[in-house]
Parts: C-alpha cells; sequence; structure tokens
C-alpha cells in the first residue's frame, strides 16, 4: 500500500503542469496500481491458476473516467472531476425518487385485491394462477375478511345525519324505549328476510323496541309460515340483545291486538322506498313516542343504503349472517342434502347450483318472448292478459317490448341457453349439477337441452326420500329454505335471472369469503350472440369465457353498483 500511495503522490504531482496526454498517461498508471492492489500481492504467483482477477482487473482498466473516480481508481484532483459531480449528482437523485416512490409501491405491494367498475367492465388485480373452474383466485379469498360484529368508535363514510349518530349507537335503558314498532314481513321467504333485517335496523334508528315481525301470506306463494317455523327465534332475540330490544309477541297492556292489522290510527304509511334515516327520525319517530305502538305497512325496501350511518348497514349484515338462523332440523337436512351431492361419484366431488328461475309466474311476468308453438304463444298471451291486464292492453306493443327486454338481458335465461353457456365456460359433462327451481314452464321438452348436455342434473325430490320431503311440505317457505342452504354451500353457483334469492346467495358467499365461485351471466351479451347466425363455436366460446372471468362474485365496492344483500364488501367486511 505504500508503493501505491507513493505511485498516486507521484501522478499527483506529475499532472499539475503536464499535457493532457500525460494526466491520461497518469491516470492509466494510478489504475493499473490499483487494480495490482486489488489483486493482491500474490496475483503473480497465480495469475495462470484464477484468470477471473484478470478479468476483473481489466474490466476495472476499461470503465470510463467519471466511473473509475467514482470506485476510487482515478485521483478526483484530475480533470475529471467534474463527471464525477455530475455522476454522483445523478445517482443520488435517483436515490431520492426512489425513497419518495417507497411509500406508494409499498402501498400497492400490500394493496387488498379489489376490483373497479368502468362503466359496464369490471378490471381485477392480475393473478399467476391459473383460472380455476370451481374457486376464485386466491389472492381475492385471502383479502377481505367479515366484520359485521365490529362497532367503530369514529365515524366512517359521507354520511351526516342530523341526529347525534352515539344515540343509534347504544341499546337505551328498558324503561326508556321510545316505543314499540310492528310489521309485516311480505313475499316469499328471502323478500321476508330482508324485511326483518331492516326492521331491526329501523328499531336502533327510532331507539325503539321490535316486536317480532309477522310473515305475511303470500298470494302467490299461499304459505301460512310464521316466524318460528322456519326461523330459531331464541338465537335471533339473544344475539341481538345487545343492539335492539325484540319482543315475541305485543305488551300485555295494550288490549286492541287487532286494531294494529286494521285500524289506520296504528299504521304509518307514508314511508317512501329507501328512506334515509333522517325520515324515520324526523317523520316516524314522533308518532311512535305519541301512540307508542305503531304498525309500519307497507314496509318493502323502505330503507336505504347509502343515506344510513355505516353502524346501521353493518348492523342489517350483522342480522342477516348471523342472528336470522334457520330452525335446526333445516340445517341438518340441508347438510345431508349438500353431502349427498358431494358423494354422487362415489368419491368426494365438487357440485354446481343452479337457480333455474323459468316458472310459468316467472315467464309470464317478464313479458320476454321464448321458442314455444304456436298454441303455447297463444296460452301465455291468454295468461299474461288475466294476470296484468293493465301491462298486457291489447297485446299490440308486446312484441317490441319483448325485443328490446332480451336486448337489455331482462330476460329469464332458458334452460337450453344455460347449458351452452356452462359449456363454453368449461364445465364437462359429467358435472354433478343441484337445480333449485319451481315448476319449469314447458316440463321435460324445456329441460331436453340442459339434461343432455349435463345429464347430472338433480333436485332435492331426487336426493332426498319422500319421508324426507314429506317432513317439509307443510311449509312451503321450509323447502325454498333447503333449497338455499343447499345452493350456499355449492362450489359453484349459477343464476340465471334476477331476484332477492339469487341476490342474497351470492352476498352471503362474498361474505364468506369470496372463495366460492357465483357466476352471473351476461344476459345482454349472450342474446346478441345467440341472435348472430353467423358466430362460430370458437369465437362465442371466446365471447363467453373472457365476458366471465370477472362475473363470479369477486372483491368489489358496494356502492354505488349494489345493495348490501349482494354485496355486503364495503360497510360489512375489513381488509385482513
Amino acid at each position: 500500500m505504500a508503493e501505491l500511495r507513493h505511485s498516486a503522490s507521484m501522478s499527483s504531482r506529475a499532472s499539475a503542469g503536464a499535457s493532457p496526454a500525460k494526466v491520461e498517461e497518469a491516470s492509466h498508471s494510478f489504475v493499473s496500481a490499483a487494480a495490482t492492489d486489488l489483486g493482491g500481492r500474490d496475483q503473480d504467483r497465480d495469475h495462470d491458476k484464477d484468470p477471473h482477477r484478470h478479468f476483473f482487473a481489466s474490466a476495472l482498466l476499461n470503465l470510463p473516467a467519471p466511473f473509475r473516480s467514482l470506485f476510487a481508481l482515478e485521483d478526483p484532483r484530475v480533470s475529471t472531476s467534474y463527471s464525477y459531480r455530475i455522476l454522483v449528482g445523478f445517482l443520488a437523485f435517483l436515490v431520492l425518487v426512489g425513497l419518495l416512490s417507497l411509500p406508494s409501491f409499498w402501498s400497492r405491494l400490500n394493496a387488498p385485491y379489489l376490483c373497479h367498475k368502468e362503466g359496464i367492465t369490471l378490471h381485477c388485480p392480475r393473478v399467476k394462477e391459473p383460472p380455476s373452474l370451481w374457486e376464485n383466485p386466491y389472492s381475492s379469498t385471502t383479502s377481505w375478511k367479515p366484520c359485521a360484529e365490529r362497532w367503530d368508535n369514529g365515524i366512517t363514510g359521507k354520511y351526516s345525519p342530523s341526529f347525534p349518530i352515539n344515540e343509534i349507537c347504544f341499546l337505551p335503558p328498558e324503561n326508556e324505549t321510545n316505543g314499540y314498532i310492528f310489521i309485516h314481513a311480505e313475499g316469499g321467504l328471502n323478500q321476508q328476510r330482508i324485511a326483518i333485517c331492516n326492521a331491526v335496523a329501523v328499531a336502533k334508528i327510532m331507539g325503539a323496541t321490535l316486536i317480532l315481525p309477522v310473515l305475511k301470506q303470500d298470494q302467490i306463494w299461499k304459505d301460512q309460515t310464521k316466524f318460528e317455523d322456519i326461523f330459531d327465534v331464541d338465537h335471533f332475540i339473544e344475539y341481538l340483545k345487545e343492539d335492539v330490544r325484540i319482543i315475541r309477541d305485543i305488551p300485555e297492556w295494550f288490549t286492541d291486538k287487532a286494531e294494529l292489522f286494521t285500524s289506520i290510527r296504528r299504521t304509518v304509511k307514508n314511508i317512501p322506498k329507501y328512506a334515509s334515516a333522517d325520515f324515520y327520525i324526523d317523520n316516524v319517530l314522533p308518532r311512535i313516542k305519541e301512540k307508542k305502538i305503531m304498525a309500519l305497512k307497507p314496509f318493502v325496501d323502505r330503507l336505504g343504503y347509502d343515506n344510513v350511518p355505516p353502524e346501521i348497514n353493518r348492523l342489517r349484515c350483522k342480522v342477516n349472517y348471523h342472528a336470522l338462523k334457520f330452525l335446526p332440523e333445516i340445517e341438518e337436512m340441508a347438510d345431508k342434502l349438500a353431502e349427498r351431492m358431494r358423494n354422487r361419484t362415489g368419491s368426494v366431488n365438487p357440485y354446481m347450483a343452479l337457480h333455474l328461475r323459468f316458472e310459468k309466474g316467472m315467464v309470464g311476468l317478464s313479458f320476454c318472448d321464448f321458442v314455444g308453438t304456436r298454441e303455447e304463444k297463444a296460452m301465455m298471451a291468454a295468461y299474461r292478459q288475466k294476470e296484468w291486464p293493465r301491462r298486457y292492453k291489447n297485446g299490440s306493443h308486446l312484441w317490441q317490448l319483448a325485443l328490446q327486454k332480451r336486448k337489455e338481458g331482462r330476460c329469464p335465461l332458458e334452460p337450453g341457453e344455460v347449458a351452452v353457456i356452462l359449456r363454453a365456460m368449461g364445465y364437462p359433462k359429467e358435472t354433478q349439477i343441484y337445480v333449485a327451481s319451481g315448476q319449469v314452464y314447458g316440463g321435460k321438452n324445456r329441460m331436453a337441452p340442459l339434461r343432455n348436455m349435463f345429464p347430472n342434473l338433480v333436485t332435492k325430490e331426487e336426493l332426498a326420500s319422500i319421508e324426507e320431503i314429506d317432513h317439509f311440505r307443510k311449509h312451503v317457505t321450509s323447502l325454498a329454505a333447503l333449497d338455499f342452504l343447499v345452493c350456499l354451500k355449492s362450489d359453484v353457483f349459477v343464476m340465471t335471472h334476477g331476484g332477492n334469492f339469487a341476490k342474497l346467495i351470492i352476498g352471503a358467499r362474498r361474505y364468506m369469503g369470496h372463495r366460492l365461485k357465483s357466476i352471473k351471466p351476461d344476459k345482454g351479451l349472450m342474446s346478441k350472440s345467440f341472435g348472430d347466425p353467423y358466430m362460430g363455436w370458437a369465437t362465442f366460446l371466446e365471447d363467453v369465457v373472457i365476458t366471465h372471468q370477472t362475473r363470479t362474485g369477486l372483491p368489489e365496492e358496494t356502492f354505488p353498483n349494489y345493495d348490501i344483500w349482494e354485496n355486503p364488501l364495503t360497510p360489512c367486511m375489513c381488509r385482513t
């Protein structure tokens, strides 16, 4: 090293009054000495034994002048010191940019799996894993977890109610209730379920006591099931005791119980659809305080989503996914049916649940046109004229209406159309399919295309014995509950038309972690494809696969494209 310092000193002195050629020569001498020292004092002795060291030393000699200065292989006091400063400044700039962008990069690296909708197109994060017929991408299943039971101390979202939020977050003492509310849960099982969740939320908003809702007999279902015939009442009341006070029956001190069903003086009828929390506080609560007990009627969709506090939406999820449980005997029978579906091949197999909405009532109400004979079309026209005379009128406008609805994707998919879509997605002929449906309009002939392409179709009536099914026939909603649970437990759920059944199934499967696929066919695109006589199978297959890659129940923000029943992510789920 003494020789190296001496050489550097001599080179520096010589450069003071030397020509550029001499300076370059001195610089070259300095680099040579450095390379020699890096090689080690015994380099000459084992030069032939280690050619890599020779290559490294040669590479250092051939570096540009600024880099040689940077690595201390050239005296920075020579004429290249200006380039040296530029290089150091440039590297410092790069380091600064890297440090500034590090938080953004780290945020993107740790961002949860979340799809974003632009128009009608859904953009989802790219994943490396190959696509699966039966499961959503793994990263989408590990980014979010249920948290409907969690209460925030702070206020989130854009909602700014005119009343203090903390007044609706805590249960008032038993003797300080603002009154009692009573509702009729109308419609089928799933519409009733939504009404019950909304009733709990409204009671919470107003600090009122909820009388156990009555399941109103529906004209189509013709069912007189009571709340306790389908749901576990004890669990319902106990689970929500810290949120809302619920009683089983009208208080004994209120003697004229029939008045709640008939008297207009005991009924609040002016509640608009999707009303805000403010509306209930300003318009309904004063009447309840005055009369002590009031019925809210009608109550279908009488509470909004983005105009109530986040805690209220979270409470609705808590009711839907935790408090409302079917009776144990219904749960047990559903578990048996699901287990039988998974063992139909002799070994454990996945299964698909298909909600096929093609009953006569649904076909008639849709006012869409479907394939059929002239006799069938005439019979359907007469049925529509009888059931919906105001919409039917003279029938002259219906063809144009039906064509427009099909283009917009508002018509139920026929069984044959469903079969073609599923085959294009890649599901094989051997797929085990559980069909949740009423009596299909057109019977066996209408089901033939689907059964020919997927022969392993089965219903609850075929999976269970006559004795097992007869036990649940006394309540139509019990049979609907069995379909609901078997679909909920399936590996893949496929809907064919809208409605509360499919909406609640998809929402619950999302709340369970997004792992289970819930396929929602693009009926608008499919109508164009089915109506194109020049489209080949390869083109159709490509369209189906690409379109439905993101229509499988992946994580998306709830508002403004969904309600909380179909997609509970924003109000009711948290990042893992």
